[in-house]
């Protein structure tokens, strides 16, 4: 039931209700609250704040509205540093793509790309774009924070390489989660190997680096050899018209690296040639050895079938199946969505889980590379500030919604929506650093107000 009782809904949040309705009931839910109640809540102390949370989430967003900490990687357009909202204290990662290096090496689309891919995206199992924003020098995603280091350094770095079966198992449900959700989106992800999976503090991991992630057209196929050597499908290598299977082959060959230690057609130590890759993989050569019980054999076969037509996950283009194979028996997938089941390894907040980065030197300018107006137009289309679903998230999760979204006594106007009254002096507390209530901001909000009503 929804009514002017409601304190404050915002639309993103009244979508995601929605989402779970039937269409019939969708109409006419639109229908009954696009009459009366909307021009009652358009006349309440609720649709001005509203609107004032509206007008702080698009704000214009820079460098200063973040504070820097430590390096945490580089890769081949830039950095990652940890980073926090000064307003907030919430903590992000900061992929700082270089600007000169972009132009140089042509990655404008790619770059353009994965931000706008990741600003459609709002998934547990997919790393979320919070903002995204321009510097002198560099363009920077930010996006979830993911301290426990990648697959690759859990399996190779810690222990004897490979992981047990439990924590496999785990990983590769939620994968199978998120590629789910990107599938349903139209979009097919294209490069998942042990590197591209992240953990968080807590153990649950994230799908990252959408840079050769693509929105699929209408008729769900595209052709291109994009990816990694050693995890690209048949059908890709092939050059052939090819959908999701691509990425359910790159499933195949992770739950396969994770449980043998090694990638399915490279024999521990070796180097083979991207062309010997090519053969095996064209020939299936995967060796299984006494690490795979009869359920991960079996998946992994299944996954990484050569005919896509055959293989684990395309048959009902929705992916389900590969949930409901036996490897997951395990694995209830209402919980995983829901955040309910309990990561089998926890990292320890006292360790750094990745190689060390003190010697990584700045990421410095190239030299000769001159940006001219074709680059300020595309940095335009990159420079688009906060993303409301994850802004939204950040101020519930951090408390600022539930301590600045107040009334009066008995549910009244309070003074900050009572555009006649005179401010009273700023003081440095959280509300004045978040909405910075002075006589300009009023003014401006109160002109917003008649706009939107007129």
């Amino acid at each position: 039931k929804l009514s002017l009782s409601t304190p404050f809904l915002l639309p993103e949040r009244l979508q995601g209700i929605m989402s779970n309705l039937s269409i019939s009931w969708i109409r006419d839910l639109h229908q009954y609250l696009s009459g009366k109640p909307f021009v009652e809540y358009q006349e309440s102390m609720f649709f001005d704040r509203f609107l004032q949370w509206k007008m702080l989430e698009r704000q214009p967003i820079n460098k200063h509205a973040f504070r820097q900490y430590r390096l945490l990687g580089k890769g081949g357009f830039g950095e990652v540093w940890a980073c926090q909202v000064r307003a907030t204290g919430m903590m992000y990662a900061c992929k700082k793509l270089e600007k000169t290096h972009i132009k140089k090496r042509r990655g404008e689309t790619m770059a353009l790309n994965e931000k706008q891919i990741l600003g459609e995206l709002d998934s547990r199992f997919v790393v979320n774009l919070a903002y995204a924003y321009e510097t002198k020098h560099a363009l920077c995603l930010v996006l979830t924070m993911m301290s426990g280091g990648d697959l690759r350094f859990h399996i190779y770095n810690i222990g004897p390489p490979g992981l047990d079966r439990d924590r496999v198992c785990f990983y590769a449900a939620e994968v199978c989660c998120g590629l789910i959700h990107l599938h349903q989106k139209s979009i097919l992800y294209r490069d998942l190997k042990p590197e591209n999976i992240l953990l968080d503090d807590s153990g649950h991991i994230r799908i990252s680096d959408l840079g050769l992630a693509i929105q699929l057209p209408d008729r769900g196929l595209v052709r291109g050899r994009v990816g990694t050597h050693g995890y690209m499908a048949p059908e890709v290598i092939s050059h052939e018209f090819y959908g999701m299977s691509a990425d359910w082959w790159g499933l195949g060959c992770l739950i396969y690296e994770m449980t043998a230690g090694r990638p399915p057609f490279k024999a521990r130590g070796e180097h083979p040639s991207p062309s010997e890759m090519e053969r095996r993989i064209h020939k299936q050569q995967e060796e299984y050895g006494d690490r795979f019980d009869v359920d991960v054999k079996d998946i992994c076969s299944t996954l990484l079938n050569k005919d896509p037509n055959l293989r684990l996950g395309c048959l009902d283009r929705k992916g389900r199946e590969v949930q409901s194979h036996p490897y997951f028996r395990k694995i209830n997938f209402r919980m995983l969505e829901a955040g309910l089941v309990e990561p089998p390894f926890k990292p320890d907040p006292r360790q750094v889980y990745c190689s060390d980065v003190q010697d990584i030197d700045e990421f410095s300018t190239v030299k000769g590379v001159i940006l001219d107006n074709i680059d300020t137009n595309f940095y335009s289309k990159f420079n688009t500030g906060s993303v409301p679903t994850s802004w939204q998230n950040e101020m519930i999760e951090t408390g600022c919604f539930s301590e600045l979204n107040v009334f009066g006594p008995f549910g009244s106007r309070p003074p900050d929506l009572d555009w006649s009254q005179t401010p009273e002096s700023p003081k440095r507390s959280l509300l004045d650093r978040i909405f910075r209530r002075h006589v300009r901001t009023q003014s401006a909000v109160g002109t917003w107000l008649q706009l939107v009503r007129d």
